[in-house]
């Protein structure tokens, strides 16, 4: 199964328009095109048909994570309330 396999299944699954796609892509700092995205999803015989890299899904993945669950609390703050004594 291709990265753009994957991408194809997580966005039926998640009922993902190209819109949410690029705002998850946004809470990690990477930038992605309307265009871009189309050229992901095509299928392998079209002529603007893009393999999409391990970067892109990796990033994807990890704004996803973001996206579901929130960002990591700071380990630095997390730690000095447990020095608190609470």
């Amino acid at each position: 199964m291709s990265n753009n396999d994957i991408m194809k299944k997580l966005r039926v699954a998640l009922k993902f328009t190209d819109d949410d796609i690029i705002k998850v892509m946004e809470l990690v700092d990477f930038k992605v095109t309307k265009t871009e995205l189309s050229a992901i999803f095509r299928k392998d015989d079209h002529p603007n048909f893009k393999p999409c890299g391990d970067q892109f899904l990796r990033n994807f993945l990890n704004g996803l994570i973001i996206y579901k669950r929130g960002r990591r609390p700071d380990k630095r703050s997390s730690s000095s309330h447990n020095d608190s004594g609470e």
